[in-house]
């Protein structure tokens, strides 16, 4: 089993990283492969409503000149899928957007090739607008219609400065618990 995750934040290796890593940490306690897509300092276009998805309906976006076609298939390959952002003005950031709704189309006019994968939403904030951030992430999986595990609280860490969350000691136990229930989730639909 594999979950892979994708990091819509521009800091590289900031508290979106550290959220993720995490999680991972408990996914790899139960045998299941990671691995960390980072948006940071890629292309990533958004959609562009031209509809040739449905029409082509061949997994692919047919924009070509950016990361999202790799994206989709890893998120085809994956049987779990992790969608990180930090809070951008009460949302994720415009290249999770764009990953989102270009993935979300993609996934649709192929007959839902998301359907009952596991996804989780992880989201480092400063201090608000994190539940937004929080909701947008999830509606991806719901309309993809995708079986999403809970956690001790919203899957939100606090900070501002990169490694700002390893202080939020909560926020680092809500990403264990949560990595622990994807994994038994994942185990259960095997």
């Amino acid at each position: 089993m594999k979950v892979v995750g994708f990091n819509g934040s521009a800091r590289k290796d900031g508290n979106t990283a550290i959220l993720v890593k995490a999680v991972f940490k408990e996914l790899k306690k139960e045998d299941i492969e990671t691995e960390i897509v980072q948006l940071s300092g890629k292309k990533v276009h958004g959609c562009l409503a031209c509809g040739k998805c449905y029409k082509n309906r061949d997994q692919r976006c047919v924009i070509k000149n950016d990361i999202v076609n790799e994206c989709i298939e890893q998120m085809v390959e994956a049987d779990g899928i992790i969608l990180a952002s930090p809070t951008y003005f009460t949302d994720v950031s415009s290249e999770m957007k764009a990953l989102i709704d270009r993935a979300g189309y993609v996934a649709r006019a192929n007959d839902h090739m998301f359907q009952r994968k596991v996804g989780a939403a992880v989201v480092a904030a400063r201090r608000a607008g994190a539940i937004h951030t929080f909701d947008t992430l999830n509606h991806f999986f719901f309309i993809s219609q995708m079986v999403v595990p809970g956690s001790s609280y919203w899957n939100i860490g606090m900070g501002l400065e990169p490694g700002d969350v390893r202080k939020d000691k909560e926020g680092l136990e809500t990403m264990k618990i949560l990595g622990r229930n994807m994994a038994w989730l994942m185990k259960k639909l095997e």
